[in-house]
């Protein structure tokens, strides 16, 4: 790379990948032979979070490099401020072409929020664009519901029938991953991405549901090579009422083994189908002489549930819901093979891709992230790193705020008003099986971790009215928009 060029960014996001559902990330099951490569070649993430386990508010936060709760993206119906700045702003600020192919779940008047462009469309937000029921996703042409708090917890009148559904095929979902790719492929093919300092964010659907990939994706795993779930309901010390909620909210019920082994199968036959697209594009990225100049990211807004703790899709805090992959490669520059047990979230990821662009924050004196550059920890073992990361929700399937702080083994679920505590240590119980929240051996840890957590909340009870009051609006607003939907 030459001496003053800044590197490029090839960063991939796919949606709704658990970690631990990787070969990257020591799964004896699931063929990631491109997540293995990237691990190989650069610096992989053991503990990193999204900043909300749900798709809109998860980007959101990504995008501004704020939480939910200072970003006021509450949930999947909630658009981001047409003011607020982007890092893809801040890189074009300094003469970076930022471009945008796929998903990124940006609602609203602005699609684009920094990106110059969208190559490909994003088939959760573009729907008539989609050859499917859009019902079927939560979809219809006014965008996603808004849930009221006051309104209590949803009672799901069926079955999520997302579990039963599962199998071998194709859906719009495929389909729009393959033109995805395509047009990604493309982008990095123009001559032009050897003259001007380049980011391109993939925006990939899988692994997200519908649970159908084509073969031999499904035929690589079911009905020989699958499994159940290892963390089931009876092995929890208690269950908790966040679990009780989402089960009732959405019908996460009734399924046989074979259902759910197809399902699983099936989710992991997404996940190869992706990393081989992972795969085409770094070697678009070689074929095209691009590689040593490219910082490669991996990472997902959120997890997968699949079964395990009797949950589905995310929405909760468990490990298979709130943790994602993230791997980081630059050639000649970042070490290769390093694995980072230390604690950090996609808002230091934000932070990241503003340091290794050469932006300086002090050009941008009154815009504070919530995040940290994870290039110290990278280059070495940085004993100063805060080692914690922070997440919330605030959407569907609860009626009040909620959060999680995990710092170092420990991991604190805390619900507004005190509802429920949940207090897990990772180490000695990774599972999450063994609510630790009322036992006084444990008090000064629990007590410290609400602190923490109260400092960046400040006052519970006012978010809350912050929250209600955006639902509401909204409920309003698009009851007199049916013709000019703005959300």
């Amino acid at each position: 790379m030459g001496k003053n060029k800044k590197p490029n960014f090839l960063i991939i996001m796919s949606d709704e990948h658990a970690p631990m559902f990787s070969g990257a990330y020591g799964n004896n099951i699931v063929q990631t032979p491109n997540m293995n490569q990237l691990a190989t070649n650069g610096v992989t993430f053991d503990g990193a979070y999204c900043n909300s386990p749900l798709c809109v508010p998860s980007r959101a936060s990504f995008m501004t490099g704020n939480f939910v709760s200072n970003c006021e993206t509450w949930d999947n119906a909630t658009p981001l401020s047409v003011d607020r700045l982007t890092w893809p702003y801040i890189l074009r600020s300094i003469g970076y072409d930022v471009t945008l192919s796929g998903k990124m779940h940006l609602l609203g008047t602005d699609r684009l929020h920094g990106f110059s462009r969208q190559l490909a469309f994003d088939p959760h937000v573009d729907i008539d664009n989609l050859k499917v029921d859009k019902a079927k996703f939560g979809l219809n042409k006014d965008g996603h519901p808004i849930y009221l708090w006051e309104d209590g917890i949803p009672i799901g009148s069926n079955t999520w029938e997302g579990v039963r559904e599962s199998g071998p095929g194709s859906s719009s979902m495929i389909e729009a991953d393959d033109e995805i790719e395509r047009a990604a492929i493309k982008y990095l093919d123009d001559p032009k991405r050897k003259d001007d300092p380049w980011a391109l964010v993939v925006g990939f659907v899988a692994p997200h549901f519908p649970f159908v990939v084509p073969e031999p994706y499904f035929s690589m795993y079911y009905p020989d090579n699958c499994d159940l779930p290892l963390n089931t309901i009876e092995k929890q010390s208690q269950i908790t009422k966040s679990q009780k909620n989402l089960i009732q909210a959405f019908g996460f019920s009734g399924y046989t083994d074979d259902d759910i082994m197809r399902a699983r199968a099936a989710y992991y036959g997404l996940i190869t189908f992706l990393d081989d697209k992972i795969g085409n594009l770094v070697n678009s990225l070689s074929e095209n002489g691009l590689d040593r100049d490219t910082v490669i990211v991996y990472t997902s807004d959120h997890g997968e549930s699949l079964g395990e703790h009797g949950l589905w899709r995310k929405m909760n805090f468990y490990e298979e819901s709130v943790r994602v992959p993230l791997q980081i490669s630059w050639p000649e520059v970042l070490p290769k093979n390093k694995r980072c047990s230390s604690v950090v979230s996609l808002v230091d990821l934000t932070s990241t891709i503003i340091d290794l662009s050469g932006y300086s924050l002090d050009e941008q004196k009154n815009w504070s992230l919530d995040g940290d550059t994870l290039l110290p920890l990278m280059m070495e073992s940085d004993k100063n790193w805060k080692d914690e990361a922070f997440s919330e929700y605030f959407a569907h399937g609860t009626d009040r705020s909620r959060c999680m702080l995990r710092r170092g083994d420990w991991k604190l679920c805390f619900t507004q008003e005190g509802d429920e505590v949940e207090l897990y240590n990772l180490k000695e119980d990774p599972a999450e099986n063994v609510n630790l929240a009322t036992d006084p051996k444990y008090n000064n840890i629990k007590k410290d971790l609400i602190n923490s957590i109260l400092l960046i909340w400040k006052d519970p009870d006012i978010l809350n009215k912050r929250i209600k009051f955006s639902q509401e609006s909204r409920t309003i607003i698009r009851k007199l928009s049916k013709n000019n939907p703005v959300f």
